[in-house]
């Protein structure tokens, strides 16, 4: 890893320092690096694109900073790792101030539906989706070492739905089931934080870092 470039993507709208902390605490001898520059992103060896807030914000600031052809271009040729709102952003749409994503997969992303929200007692449950809970997993590397049904921490109130279903490495179920971890080729992308997901987390970031797709 020593001499290693990862590229934590900076467009203002991410949780970046705490992101890019946890990847160096797995990456040992690597240069963890968080840039807004087009050229370092196109330079690294792989790249994680984080994301917080309202997608269309995050759409526009991408845009705004010059950003949005180095996540395609890494996203076509590198290991790519998306968290929370930079996985939504892979995807065509969102219901979400009816914004276009990058359209890199196929999919809408879309509010937890009100008349779903209540759990298998009759409880309300309450959107944002925030806290633990349980990923059932599909088969892929970056789950190496993480037990099926692990659980990781989630704030959102969106989530990705009308999508490929061969693009589900993830399950989560709050009021319904949702896809919270996609992947295609060299792209992986979550809805969690695993930088917020203590040991499970960290393994997968650790996975990510030594993934060879």
């Amino acid at each position: 890893m020593a001499g290693r470039t990862i590229a934590v993507i900076d467009y203002g709208m991410g949780n970046l320092r705490s992101a890019a902390k946890a990847v160096e605490h797995v990456a040992a001898g690597a240069n963890v690096v968080v840039t807004a520059d087009p050229a370092v992103v196109a330079a690294a060896e792989r790249v994680v694109f984080p994301g917080q807030g309202a997608m269309p914000d995050c759409m526009r600031e991408l845009d705004a900073r010059g950003l949005r052809e180095a996540v395609l271009q890494a996203a076509r040729e590198k290991p790519f790792l998306g968290i929370c709102v930079g996985e939504q952003m892979l995807f065509e749409k969102s219901e979400e101030g009816n914004v276009a994503g990058l359209g890199i997969f196929p999919g809408v992303v879309r509010r937890f539906p009100e008349a779903r929200m209540v759990d298998a007692s009759g409880q309300r449950l309450k959107v944002p989706h925030m806290g633990w809970n349980e990923v059932h997993q599909r088969p892929h590397a970056l789950w190496a070492g993480i037990a099926d049904a692990s659980r990781f921490y989630f704030v959102h109130s969106y989530c990705v739905q009308d999508i490929d279903p061969a693009l589900t490495a993830g399950v989560t179920d709050y009021g319904l089931p949702f896809t919270c971890a996609v992947a295609r080729d060299n792209i992986f992308a979550v809805q969690f934080h695993p930088e917020k997901s203590a040991r499970d987390g960290l393994q997968l970031l650790k996975n990510f870092v030594e993934w060879r797709p």
